[in-house]
């Protein structure tokens, strides 16, 4: 009786093990794909001390990256959007967070920067941006600077290609890397405009990217197929361009023959004054 009772209670334990499980052993179910990923967010969150929220602009498909530290409340702001500027603002108040920088990756030509705006609506957050740029800024940064936010800081990596001031922005744990237009999701930022140039940008990326650790996330300044994030091993394996040689990379950004960016005679001037050009 008592043999029967212990199997009766590990059969219990098993079931229940089992169900609180189905959903992530379902392959490709929804309730597995959000259980994983609300499981990692909130790991991150507690583990770490670190908020992180990623933000979406559809025009443009610009996304915008808040983090902060959870026990100081300072705050960094990464790419923020014009047009997207009185939600960033709502979401800070709401958090309750300081936020003490906003900052570019580069000077953007598809949209116009929320920094202006946000030195406007925010008190005492200063703008910021890569001194190779041409823009105008509250703090110009080069390789090796650090942006600090309460105990964290992002560490800033010089990776021009796209334009001449484009930077990587890396947590000081090499945890995640912002790579803005240099290195997208299964692709780059184009070469042929604002002092682009392929093998400059193929070097940024395999040296000051690629060297990274391979469980490092990749957060992009753009995505335009619903993709939000990699890896650096994911991209230096399955990337379509820069898993090429250097000369065939080259080849290919030379043979993109995409359309002008339809904001750039506006964004560009408007970006090199932080974003206060009409504002």
């Amino acid at each position: 009786m008592t043999s029967l009772v212990i199997r009766q209670k590990a059969a219990l334990r098993a079931a229940r093990r089992w169900s609180s499980a189905a959903a992530l052993l379902e392959p490709g179910s929804p309730q597995a794909v959000g259980s994983v990923a609300r499981s990692y967010c909130a790991r991150m969150e507690q583990d770490r001390g670190l908020l992180f929220r990623q933000l979406f602009e559809s025009v443009s498909s610009t996304y915008t990256y808040l983090l902060a530290d959870k026990e100081s409340k300072e705050a960094v702001l990464i790419d923020p959007v014009l047009e997207t500027v009185e939600r960033d603002v709502k979401l800070i108040e709401e958090l309750g967070l300081t936020l003490k920088v906003a900052v570019n990756t580069h000077c953007h030509a598809d949209h116009i920067t929320g920094t202006g705006l946000l030195k406007k609506r925010v008190f005492g957050v200063k703008s910021a941006i890569s001194r190779h740029s041409g823009a105008a800024a509250d703090l110009l940064f080069s390789e090796g600077d650090r942006i600090p936010f309460g105990r964290y800081s992002l560490v800033v990596r010089e990776t021009p290609g796209h334009t001449d001031g484009c930077v990587t922005l890396v947590t000081s744990d090499q945890s995640m890397a912002f790579t803005g237009d240099a290195l997208l999701i299964r692709g780059c930022g184009r070469t042929d405009f604002q002092q682009g140039c392929a093998q400059r940008l193929y070097d940024s990326v395999h040296q000051k990217i690629f060297t990274l650790p391979g469980h490092c996330l990749i957060y992009p300044a753009h995505d335009y197929k619903g993709q939000t994030v990699s890896t650096v091993d994911e991209e230096k394996k399955f990337n379509p361009r820069l898993t090429k040689s250097l000369d065939e990379f080259v080849d290919i950004m030379n043979n993109l023959n995409l359309p002008r960016p339809a904001k750039i005679d506006v964004a560009v001037p408007a970006n090199l004054v932080c974003g206060l050009h009409d504002v």
